[in-house]
């Protein structure tokens, strides 16, 4: 979950002479200069790094060339268009953004209230900007405070084709598995705190309705599933990439569209809404599935055992 780009530690990059242009892959992977780009950015709007990192990953496929090259002033632009967004959502929930740092063994972890602070940071600071409806929500707090500092939410799967083939491949049934459908951190989070909230979280969810634990890790975002490797997770599917979509210049998922606009087609969301829509032009990488047996070990799989699925 911490590639460079995605929330590495942005305060220890020097300043460089940008480039007049930047690949899309780059950037995924922790470029130096995508990087103190987000860096300057973030301290000039006074937003988390990580966060606008992912978000600003988030929307450069909508304006970058199909080969993945992307402009300085387009980069600068869409910094500037998703650190003003993230400012104005980060001063909706300020009374719960942790400011001090605290070692991983002081922080408690805690089970929280359906449509508490959690709900809160998710709606607001996640990259998507939605809570998932009917999880069940878990946070390392601060000792002072009380204040969440690294947070998930766990939910039963809904993804048809992942539990399909996870199904027929191991055996699994649809209805127990549960999916990491969503994970923030923020900045003050020690190293290894997502890591350490898994194995917490693994450790609650352990009973007989529950067999496996499965989360979607996107490499176009940045994320590497480093936290969930170290967790003891592994790598079993792969799923084929499709645009992101946007409206109005802002992401949306297909979920979202379908709860807004009551479909995910583009070509009926501009008919029903007049707005803008646009979907991604350049080339996205698969996202990877990583799973985590509740009881006993993870085996892990050589490449030709991790099966690509269609969405």
């Amino acid at each position: 979950m911490r590639a460079l780009a995605a929330g590495a530690e942005f305060d220890a990059i020097a300043p460089l002479q940008p480039p007049a242009k930047f690949m899309l892959d780059d950037c995924r992977v922790g470029d130096p200069a995508f990087a103190a780009q987000v860096l300057a950015s973030a301290t000039r709007h006074k937003v988390e790094a990580r966060a606008l990192a992912v978000r600003t990953l988030l929307h450069l496929p909508r304006v970058a060339a199909h080969n993945g090259r992307i402009g300085l002033r387009q980069l600068e632009a869409e910094l500037r268009n998703c650190a003003v967004g993230l400012r104005a959502d980060q001063q909706k929930v300020e009374d719960l953004i942790p400011t001090r740092s605290f070692p991983l063994a002081d922080l408690r972890f805690v089970e929280c209230a359906g449509d508490g602070e959690v709900v809160e940071i998710f709606n607001h600071l996640h990259y998507l900007r939605s809570a998932r409806p009917g999880s069940r929500n878990f946070a390392l707090v601060d000792p002072v405070d009380g204040r969440p500092v690294t947070l998930c939410s766990v939910t039963p799967l809904e993804w048809p084709v992942v539990g399909k083939q996870l199904g027929k491949q191991f055996g699994i049934p649809l209805d127990r598995i549960w999916d990491v459908s969503r994970v923030y951190s923020f900045d003050v989070a020690p190293s290894n705190a997502i890591s350490y909230m898994l194995s917490r979280v693994r450790a609650v969810l352990r009973g007989p309705e529950v067999e496996l634990l499965t989360t979607a890790v996107d490499p176009n975002l940045g994320f590497t599933g480093s936290s969930y490797r170290a967790a003891n997770w592994q790598h079993w599917l792969s799923v084929k990439p499709r645009p992101y979509l946007y409206v109005d210049g802002s992401y949306l998922s297909p979920r979202q569209l379908r709860l807004r606009y009551g479909t995910a087609n583009l070509s009926e969301v501009r008919a029903q809404s007049g707005a803008l829509v646009q979907h991604s032009r350049a080339r996205l990488v698969e996202s990877k599935i990583f799973c985590c047996r509740v009881r006993g070990e993870t085996e892990s799989l050589t490449p030709g055992e991790a099966r690509l699925v269609r969405r």
